[in-house]
């Protein structure tokens, strides 16, 4: 008989965290579910979806015949996250709050809960993601022989824990978790890491989640549903106006989740990498160079529309995401080039006049 662990799946009542507590179920895990409600919101019809999802989350549990719990976190919510964005409305930023979200609530005070409130050896999510050590012993439901030693314990191993990409490149969702601490992802689970979305709708219908199945994507902000806010926010008029594009960009502290800057950047200063500062856009091709305040920053070869403080620069080496900082400051505009260009150039054929032409 395996050793027994405890895992609490974060539960949205959607259809990825409902897969996702299935499949620790079928690994052998003892799971318990927890619906984390962080804002109270209401649909065109006037119905509270926090209650409707949480409905539908304990439903899953209780097909799975696992225990459900909810926790709420309205109040850590509005001055950790809501009040951050607000803030940073206020001063022309387009922050990123599902980057907050993660990082705050569910990679902080939910993580706190499921291991020392429960008692939970690991925590599970349904992101689209993996950890350098998915495939280890450390998660294997292997037999031990010797002295028992508790699956927490196993996590005080050093090496940092990397953070990568899932198999489902389109459903990625890395950028979303580039925040998080190191302490969080070595005690968290990605149970939908080698799986496709279709892949995962396919599971969750014959485990008959038909109710989940139904239910539309949950995209952008987590407690406006399902409005996309990267859509919102590209969509400013559709110019190419050159005000709008930009190289050069610096961040705030970049937060390594490995906690420290890769070697070669810490060795060189400077490292060849990629970068995204929204989460659907393609990685792009970047030179990062180290301050020696922590900060970075970042250099592109073609200048890169729409780049606005507040929101989150993510690197990337090959498929690992190795953290993010927030953008505090651009470089000048393709614009403000130009225009400088122009004036260096009237500048100097109001020179070339002024010279004393030749007596012949």
């Amino acid at each position: 008989m395996g050793v027994i662990r405890h895992v609490v799946c974060a539960m949205s009542g959607g259809v990825d965290s409902s897969v996702a507590a299935l499949l620790l179920k079928k690994r052998g895990y003892n799971v318990t579910g927890v619906f984390m409600k962080n804002w109270d919101s209401l649909d065109e019809s006037g119905v509270c979806t926090t209650e409707k999802d949480c409905e539908d989350a304990y439903k899953v549990c209780q097909m799975l015949g696992i225990p459900f719990h909810q926790v709420s976190y309205v109040k850590e919510y509005w001055h950790e996250v809501f009040s951050n964005l607000l803030k940073e409305y206020e001063k022309g930023r387009t922050p990123n709050p599902d980057i907050l979200c993660n990082k705050h609530i569910k990679f902080n005070h939910f993580h706190k809960y499921a291991i020392i409130t429960l008692g939970a050896d690991a925590m599970a999510t349904g992101h689209y993601a993996r950890t350098s050590q998915e495939d280890e012993e450390v998660f294997q439901q292997t037999p031990k022989t010797g002295p028992l030693v508790l699956f927490r314990n196993r996590f005080e191993l050093r090496n940092p824990v990397r953070l990568h990409k899932g198999a489902d490149l389109v459903k990625d969702q890395t950028f979303f978790l580039s925040q998080i601490s190191q302490d969080a992802l070595r005690q968290t689970l990605f149970p939908l890491a080698g799986l496709t979305k279709d892949f995962v709708k396919k599971v969750a219908a014959e485990a008959g989640f038909h109710h989940v199945l139904k239910k539309k994507e949950s995209m952008g902000i987590c407690f406006i549903g399902d409005r996309n806010f990267e859509k919102f926010i590209l969509e400013a008029p559709s110019t190419n106006h050159p005000s709008l594009f930009r190289d050069t960009l610096r961040t705030d502290r970049f937060h390594w989740i490995a906690e420290e800057p890769p070697p070669q950047l810490a060795r060189n200063k400077m490292m060849e990498c990629h970068f995204r500062f929204i989460n659907q856009m393609a990685l792009t091709p970047c030179t990062v160079t180290l301050n020696m305040d922590g900060s970075v920053w970042i250099s592109v070869a073609q200048p890169l529309r729409a780049l606005t403080p507040g929101q989150f620069a993510v690197l990337y080496k090959s498929d690992e995401c190795l953290g993010s900082g927030k953008i505090v400051q651009l470089g000048p505009s393709n614009f403000t080039i130009q225009r400088s260009r122009e004036c260096l150039a009237a500048t100097q054929l109001s020179k070339d006049e002024q010279k004393p032409k030749p007596i012949r």
